[in-house]
C-alpha cells in the first residue's frame, strides 16, 4: 500500500422524510373522538365542513353520537385554544401524539374559501351536494399544492372512498386504529379443540394443589395461544379449564364433560358443549365479565337470563337484574313512546319476555309466573343512552345486542359496573346494523380481544342453533 493513500468513504445520502398529511372525515371523529392524536408525527387536517357537521351533531337527541361529537370538539379546542388564526391554518402541535421526537400537528382548513379552477378537478360543492364533496375537495387541493407530499383522506364511509378515488385522489384509507384483528375468523372463541390426544402433544407437566383444587402446570410454549378462563378439549375424554397463565406456565384444572353438561340454572340445562362451557363461566365467581358471541338462536340471551334468575332468587348473590341495550337509530329518542322508561324500552326488550316464557312456559299460569319473577328478581330494563353517569352496585347486568356499539360506547357502559356486580355482554357479529361499524371494528370484537388476557373476564362463542331446524337452515344457507 502506497504511503499517503487515503481511505475512500462512500457518502450515503439519507432520504428526506416524506411529509404525510391526513384529512379526516367527520365519521372518524365520531368513531374515535381522540383520533387527532393517532397519526404520530404527521399533520392532521380538519376541514371546516367537518367542524360544521360536528356542531350540528352535538345538539342531536341521539345521545350516542352527540356525546362523541362534543368530546371531539373539546379535544380540538384543547389543541388550538391558544393559537393564532395563522398558526391554526399552518398547523398546531398535538400534545400526546408521540412519546418522543417531533409532535404531530393539527390544522383547520377553511374549505369555504375553495373556488373551482381548471387545475384541480373539484367535485360539485354547491349546497345541493353532500358535504362529503367539500371534504374530498380539500384533499384534492392539498394534493395539487404539494405533489411530493403523502396526502391521504381518512374516512369510514365506503362510498366516499370510492368517490375520492374516482376524483383523482391518490390515497384514501379507512380508519384502522381500532382494528384489533386482520380477520374476524381469528377472534377468540373461549375454547380450543385439540385434535387427537391432548397429552401426547405435551412434553412435560407438573401437578400441584391450590386449596381444594388440583392444577396441572405445563410450559407456556406448549400452549402459546392460551389465555385465562378458556377451555381445552380433545377427541378423547380430556376437558380442562385454563385457571391462569404466567410468563412461563399455563395452569390447567381438569374437568369432565358430564359435570359441565349436568349443570342447571333455573330449570335450564345445556343443549351442547358450548352452552355448558358458557354456563360454567357465568357461575364462576372469579369472572366479573362474561362476553358471549354467536349466531341468532344459539341461546346466549336464555343462558344469561337463566343464570341471573338463579343467582338472584336462589343464591341471593345480587339485588337486581338490569337488562340494557341501545335503542335503534330509528328511535333516536325513546320519548315518543308512552309510559315510563321501562315501558318505553319494552318493544326492544321483547326478546327477554320470550325467554322468560321459555323458562316458565310449562307453569300452570305462565304470565302470572313471569310477572312474579320480574318483581321478585327486580328486573329493570334500561336504555344504554341513559346509563352513562350511573353506577350499578350489587347488580347482575346484561348488555344485549352489543355488536352495534363502538369500543368507546362499550367502555363507557362497562366502567359503570360497581362493587359486587357481574356483567354479561351479548352480541352477534353477523347482525350489525350500524353503517359505520363492521365486524372487525365493532366494540364487541375490540372487547373480546382486549380483555381475553384479563384474569377476571371470560368469553365464549356459543354455536349451534337451538331454536329450530328451520332457524339453523336459515343461518347456514340464506
Amino acid at each position: 500500500m502506497e504511503s499517503g493513500s487515503t481511505l475512500r468513504v462512500e457518502k450515503t445520502t439519507l432520504k428526506p422524510v416524506v411529509k404525510k398529511i391526513y384529512v379526516l372525515d367527520t365519521n372518524v371523529l365520531l368513531h374515535d373522538p381522540t383520533a387527532i392524536t393517532a397519526f404520530n408525527e404527521h399533520q392532521v387536517v380538519i376541514p371546516m365542513t367537518v367542524l360544521e357537521e360536528l356542531d350540528h351533531i352535538k345538539d342531536r337527541h341521539d345521545k350516542t353520537v352527540s356525546r362523541e361529537a362534543r368530546i371531539a370538539i373539546n379535544m380540538i379546542d384543547k389543541v388550538v385554544d391558544a393559537a393564532s388564526p395563522q398558526e391554526i391554518q399552518a398547523g398546531v402541535e398535538v400534545p400526546g401524539s408521540v412519546a418522543e421526537g417531533p409532535l404531530g400537528t393539527l390544522a383547520i382548513y377553511p374549505d369555504q374559501l375553495l373556488t373551482d379552477d381548471s387545475e384541480v378537478p373539484f367535485l360539485d360543492a354547491t349546497q345541493d351536494q353532500a358535504n362529503d364533496n367539500r371534504i374530498i375537495n380539500v384533499a384534492l387541493k392539498l394534493q395539487a399544492e404539494s405533489p411530493e407530499a403523502f396526502v391521504c383522506l381518512v374516512t369510514k364511509d365506503i362510498n366516499m372512498r370510492i368517490k375520492a378515488k374516482g376524483s383523482g385522489l391518490q390515497r384514501v384509507e379507512d380508519y384502522r386504529r381500532d382494528r384489533v384483528l386482520d380477520d374476524i375468523d381469528l377472534l377468540a372463541k373461549g375454547y380450543e379443540h385439540i385434535e387427537g390426544d391432548f397429552w401426547s402433544t405435551i412434553s412435560e407437566v407438573d401437578t400441584l394443589r391450590e386449596g381444594d383444587c388440583t392444577l396441572h402446570r405445563i410450559p407456556r410454549r406448549s400452549l402459546p395461544q392460551a389465555y385465562p378462563n378458556m377451555f381445552l378439549y380433545d377427541d378423547q375424554e380430556f376437558m380442562a379449564f385454563v385457571k391462569r397463565v404466567d410468563q412461563d406456565f399455563v395452569y390447567l384444572r381438569c374437568d369432565s364433560r358430564d359435570n359441565l353438561m349436568h349443570r342447571q340454572f333455573w330449570g335450564l340445562t345445556p343443549r351442547n358443549l358450548e352452552q355448558a362451557m358458557a354456563m360454567a363461566l357465568l357461575a364462576d365467581d372469579s369472572v366479573d365479565m362474561t362476553v358471549m358471541t354467536g349466531p341468532a338462536g344459539s341461546g346466549k340471551t336464555l343462558l344469561a337470563l337463566s343464570y341471573g334468575l338463579h343467582a338472584i332468587l336462589e343464591q341471593k348473590k345480587y339485588n337486581k337484574l338490569i337488562v340494557a341495550r341501545s335503542t335503534p337509530p330509528i328511535a333516536e329518542d325513546i320519548g315518543f313512546l308512552p309510559g315510563t322508561e321501562e315501558e318505553k324500552m319494552a318493544p326492544w326488550l321483547a326478546a327477554f319476555d320470550d325467554n322468560l316464557e321459555i323458562l316458565h312456559g310449562t307453569d300452570e299460569s305462565c304470565h302470572g309466573s313471569i310477572d312474579y319473577v320480574k318483581e321478585r328478581a327486580n328486573i329493570q330494563f334500561k336504555s344504554l343512552n341513559f346509563m352513562r353517569g350511573r353506577s350499578f352496585n350489587n347488580a347482575y347486568i346484561i348488555i344485549d345486542e352489543s355488536q352495534g356499539l363502538t369500543q368507546f360506547q362499550l367502555k363507557s357502559v362497562i366502567s359503570r359496573v360497581g362493587a359486587d356486580s357481574k356483567i354479561v355482554v351479548l352480541g352477534n357479529l353477523a347482525q350489525i346494523d350500524n353503517k359505520y361499524i363492521s365486524p372487525l371494528t365493532s366494540g364487541l370484537t375490540y372487547l373480546v380481544e382486549k380483555t381475553k388476557a384479563y384474569p377476571h373476564a371470560g368469553m365464549m362463542h356459543v354455536n349451534g342453533i337451538v331454536r329450530s331446524r328451520l332457524a339453523a337452515f336459515a343461518e347456514e344457507n340464506l
